[in-house]
């Protein structure tokens, strides 16, 4: 794994050259510019012999990727084997291979599209992860709260290289533990999800953070995961609002300085930091959800 600052477990990598490219181009005044943009490749995933889905993604961690979209996507269960992860760069494939037999055409047809950047896709069963969470009586110190959205900030990034890109990060109490970017905020969600399969993380304890938006695919692959509160700086949609409330997750939007907004599992919420000691977020690790409200 990687090591970085803060005693993360494994964390972006800016300066890995299959990431990024140095594109040139001309600014407002028609001056000649260089800038580095994200690359984005194709990934297809295989769940034994079958086809599941092809992701767009910057490519890095495929096996975690597979396995965590397989998971969040109810194809794997948290009791399956996993007998094999195969990875083949040239033709862009993983194949996740288990002890059980699977078979997934039917519920392939029923697939539906959510508003998740890339392309992102939640069948329509697993609305049954909501009804049936049980997540864990947890507690979340604001004390923990902006010391995390701190140390995430001002985290070296691809973000902070060169944009157009989410981050998610899995903390627990004010300590990112593992930290994962990609073009779309669900799959650094299932790069999360798999390597707490790989590595057999629990998750009561944990905390999920995410710069994109708390929509329900956000909040349903959250409470699938396990863990008890979501944290984003970015802005809510109503139905991940009504969900959250359903499943009892504690949901907190627009935590950027001083300033958080929480819209359900507030009773988690422990008010122990004072205001007066906690800075304002820096104009160099602003992101855009700092200038619109969502």
């Amino acid at each position: 794994m990687t090591s970085g600052p803060d005693d993360y477990l494994l964390r972006p990598d800016p300066s890995d050259p299959r990431l990024t490219e140095r594109v040139r181009g001309i600014d407002q005044t028609g001056a000649a510019v260089e800038t580095s943009v994200t690359v984005e490749r194709a990934l297809t995933i295989f769940l034994n012999a079958q086809e599941i889905v092809t992701a767009m993604t910057i490519g890095d961690y495929p096996e975690y990727l597979a396995v965590g979209y397989l998971l969040n996507q109810n194809m794997l269960a948290a009791d399956d084997v996993v007998t094999g992860v195969d990875y083949d760069e040239e033709l862009s494939v993983v194949v996740v291979r288990t002890e059980r037999a699977t078979d997934y055409e039917q519920k392939l047809k029923k697939r539906v599209q959510t508003s998740g950047c890339a392309q992102g896709t939640v069948f329509g069963d697993l609305m049954e992860v909501i009804e049936t969470a049980r997540l864990p009586a947890a507690e979340l110190r604001t004390s923990w709260l902006y010391a995390l959205t701190n140390k995430v900030n001002t985290t070296p990034s691809l973000y902070l290289a060169a944009g157009a890109i989410h981050g998610c990060v899995l903390a627990r109490e004010d300590k990112p533990l593992v930290y994962m970017e990609d073009v779309g905020r669900h799959n650094a969600v299932d790069k999360i999800a798999g390597w707490m399969f790989k590595h057999r993380v629990p998750a009561a304890d944990k905390i999920f953070y995410t710069t994109g938006r708390l929509t329900s695919e956000m909040v349903i692959k959250t409470v699938r995961m396990g863990i008890p509160i979501l944290v984003s700086r970015s802005g809510f949609t109503a139905w991940g609002v009504e969900l959250a409330r359903k499943a009892n997750l504690t949901l907190i939007g627009r935590a950027r300085g001083k300033r958080f907004v929480a819209l359900a599992g507030e009773d988690r919420i422990v008010f122990d930091q004072d205001l007066a000691y906690v800075e304002e977020e820096s104009t160099k690790h602003r992101r855009k959800a700092a200038v619109h409200e969502d």
